[in-house]
């Protein structure tokens, strides 16, 4: 048997300042003259070793953004006057926390018969993972093929990136991050116009109401309320 092994990974010595790690090995071994099958194996233990301790640094900094990601305020008014994040307020909260833990993330997209979008999450030491979500284009509102297809690309953007790091989204920040202080945007206070005006609801009456001067004054946390009302009011009579 031969005992270029023995050459090569000596037993450690108790105190010894130097890891024995499978780069240490290897180098070991090219010194030594090992032969080619030692240093393949050499290499396989070194990849193995790199890829596993990629995965650890990975999941350490995904868990340090998830201890520091706040829940992300709803910011935009989609079908139905419903709520929702937009991309950019994610990519606001999440994209300063990624970089300073050494991720980042990109998407790939393919299109068959549905759009799909694939989150990927990467670590600057090379490991990654990734989540796949797919719909039809998106037609509503009279959106042109074109458009129909943007649409449900920014949404699955959206949704995979939230899947991917768990983030939470509310409805409200208490004014942390622009709930209470944020006003409505010039897309929310045209919607709830067009609300007053279908609903025949006069807009002074409305603004007495809201304890506002102009509905541009509305903060963005009112704005779930604002609708409420809006759908609720009833017209009198003749």
């Amino acid at each position: 048997m031969s005992n270029v092994a023995e050459k090569i990974v000596p037993a450690e010595v108790p105190g010894s300042p130097t890891a024995l790690t499978p780069m240490t090995m290897l180098d070991r071994a090219v010194a030594s003259g090992a032969s080619i099958e030692t240093l393949e194996r050499l290499i396989a233990l070194r990849d193995r070793w790199d890829a596993s301790e990629a995965r650890k640094a990975f999941n350490e900094a995904v868990a340090a953004v998830k201890a520091d990601i706040k829940p992300v305020v709803k910011n935009r008014t989609g079908h139905n006057s419903k709520r929702y994040a937009d991309f950019s307020a994610i990519a606001s909260a999440v994209d300063p926390l990624l970089a300073k833990h050494g991720l980042g993330y990109r998407f790939l997209t393919e299109q068959d018969q549905s759009i799909k979008v694939t989150c990927i999450l990467f670590h600057r030491n090379g490991h990654s993972e990734q989540t796949t979500l797919a719909g039809p284009a998106d037609t509503s509102g009279n959106k042109n093929a074109i458009q129909a297809i943007g649409s449900t690309l920014t949404y699955l953007q959206r949704y995979s990136l939230v899947q991917m790091l768990g983030i939470a989204v509310s409805d409200d920040d208490d004014g942390a991050a622009g709930g209470a202080s944020e006003k409505l945007s010039a897309e929310d206070a045209q919607n709830l116009r067009d609300m007053l005006k279908a609903k025949g609801a006069p807009e002074d009456k409305f603004l007495k109401w809201a304890k506002v001067e102009r509905i541009e004054d509305i903060p963005t946390a009112q704005y779930d309320a604002c609708v409420t009302a809006v759908q609720n009011f009833k017209s009198k009579q003749p």
